[in-house]
């Protein structure tokens, strides 16, 4: 596909960092009913610059069981950018962003991330200031980032840009084989309904608390 655009972008790019967010898989367990799988959706889902059509959707579709197959797997396809709109079914508040990449060259280095945006393409994306950015791991665990929630409590559609990878400009293609978010889901012009926020292990320790039906560890 036709896909031209600017490069040599500037590496001093002020991120942030996630530091302790960039948890290992066995600390994101405890509050799987958070993620938002099946509130994506998957048939409006737009990827630029894969290699395979569809594959963005596709490892959208992944299951967590499925996190750590290999395939399907997306792979840009002209360059190292790739950009991915991601509608979702309702509003959700975004707590953070699941994604597997590996420790290879092919593992993209930046991520930003734009709200409720559908018109970027790849030089909009490169110009315009995200609503938040961050550095990326290269390591094949699953990574989780957390965002500011302040700036993500109405989101309806999110755009992922990745700039670059760590080939630092020696690898043309970047590899992402998992992705996935983490949030409260809110159906559209519907009233929150209560739930039970389980701040401790001690199972008569409750607050009642405004969001979805179920609760969650205070782990994540």
């Amino acid at each position: 596909m036709s896909h031209s655009h600017s490069h040599g972008h500037d590496g001093g790019h002020g991120h942030d960092h996630g530091g302790d967010g960039h948890n290992h898989s066995d600390d994101i367990d405890p509050a799987l009913q958070f993620l938002l799988y099946n509130c994506i959706d998957l048939n409006k889902v737009v990827t630029l610059n894969e290699a395979q059509p569809q594959s963005g959707q596709a490892i959208l579709e992944k299951t967590w069981a499925q996190r750590l197959n290999a395939d399907p797997e997306l792979a840009s396809c002209t360059d190292e950018q790739l950009l991915i709109h991601v509608p979702f079914t309702g509003q959700v508040r975004l707590y953070s962003i699941l994604i597997r990449t590996s420790p290879t060259s092919s593992a993209p280095k930046t991520l930003k991330i734009f709200l409720n945006r559908e018109d970027l393409d790849f030089d909009a994306a490169s110009e315009l200031a995200a609503t938040q950015e961050f550095d990326l791991s290269q390591t094949s665990e699953v990574q989780q980032i957390p965002v500011k929630r302040a700036l993500f409590n109405t989101t309806q559609k999110l755009t992922l840009f990745f700039p670059d990878n760590f080939g630092e400009g020696e690898e043309e293609v970047t590899r992402i084989s998992y992705l996935g978010f983490k949030g409260e889901y809110m159906k559209l012009n519907k009233e929150p309904v209560n739930f039970l926020y389980e701040a401790a292990a001690n199972p008569g320790d409750h607050q009642p608390m405004i969001g979805t039906k179920t609760g969650f560890s205070s782990g994540v």
